[in-house]
């Protein structure tokens, strides 16, 4: 990969899976190296949502896109999905397409749990939750007959007879001081959206330093970045399309109980206009969208993820295809020009 790989973000609660696939085949051609995929239940929004599953549409999107890196931003391992299963899950995908997929986890949203009858555990327990999942996996993908003891998941003589082929990341995705710590000790990869870059700097200070104290080197973990966009040359327009996204603006919603798409609809509703656009990036052309990304660029991100909730995909693509990874291509990992580009 280049310094910055840059990579499609599927929105499976905007469109249906079928009509994502197609949004990936044309990133493809565009040239995104990976495609990130969210991994919910019930989605963020209710009106002109969907709700696929991100595991059935991955393998069949690799299926058609050979050249195309796949994973979840983020799978929750913490009640709906025993980590054992997403252990053989992904074991099963990169058997058959080897070095072709990661795996983001993180301490997942209500949305996910409640309605499937489970409860929505405090932040101190899903993290808990989250570390044993991240040892089980490994364990399972590298170790016969595995029994594990832990506080909330355990094993007894668990084996998975298909294996990973190849190598199969794990980010994890962190804002406050405990989930980077967990970062830096256990993660392959860190996962971070564009509304908190300004946690950035301080974030991996913690990260880095946790993985030394694990005797780990703080610069193998990569850097991932959701860029939150919406590209059209109608401002109004491109910012009407990014309303569905106001949910994220409620205050503490990822630790939240609110788990209805309806009431997290009418809840986001309140925010105004001019906060989602702090939150999100409105481009009116090509030059709005390189921007936004050399910003993030200059943060050292290695892989950048473009989420956008613009008016027209095809469009959006298209201007990518065109002149935005072009651009970015001839910049190095920082967002500066090549030497003998400049």
């Amino acid at each position: 990969m280049s310094a910055s790989a840059f990579g499609y973000r599927a929105e499976e609660e905007g469109h249906q899976p079928s009509r994502l696939l197609e949004f990936a085949k044309r990133a493809d051609s565009a040239g995104f190296e990976f495609v990130a995929i969210s991994d919910h239940f019930h989605p963020w929004f209710h009106t002109g949502a969907a709700g696929g599953f991100a595991w059935t549409w991955m393998s069949s999107a690799a299926a058609v896109l050979p050249r195309m890196r796949f994973g979840t931003m983020v799978t929750a391992p913490i009640g709906r999905y025993h980590p054992g299963l997403v252990a053989q899950a992904f074991a099963t995908m990169d058997e058959m397409f080897p070095d072709r997929f990661f795996l983001g986890l993180g301490t997942g949203e209500a949305m996910n749990e409640v309605p499937l009858g489970l409860r929505w555990p405090r932040f101190e327990e899903r993290l808990q939750r989250l570390r044993e999942s991240i040892e089980i996996i490994r364990r399972l993908w590298t170790e016969d007959f595995v029994t594990y003891e832990g506080k909330y998941f355990k094993l007894k003589g668990a084996n998975l007879y298909t294996r990973p082929r190849g190598k199969v990341p794990i980010y994890v995705a962190a804002l406050g001081p405990k989930s980077a710590e967990l970062v830096g000790s256990h993660a392959d990869g860190y996962a971070i959206s564009s509304p908190f870059l300004g946690r950035f700097r301080d974030t991996w200070e913690i990260i880095a330093r946790s993985a030394r104290k694990a005797g780990r080197d703080p610069s193998t973990i990569r850097k991932n970045l959701e860029l939150f966009l919406s590209f059209d040359e109608d401002y109004d327009r491109a910012l009407r399309s990014a309303s569905k996204w106001k949910p994220g603006l409620i205050p503490g919603v990822l630790g939240s109980g609110l788990n209805d798409p309806r009431e997290l609809e009418r809840e986001g509703g309140v925010h105004s206009d001019e906060e989602l656009s702090k939150a999100w990036n409105i481009a009116t052309s090509a030059e709005d969208i390189i921007k936004s990304a050399m910003d993030a660029m200059s943060y050292g991100f290695e892989e950048i993820q473009f989420h956008s909730a613009s008016p027209s995909e095809e469009k959006f693509i298209d201007a990518c295809n065109k002149e935005v990874i072009p651009c970015l291509r001839s910049l190095d990992g920082r967002g500066h020009a090549r030497e003998g580009l400049a």
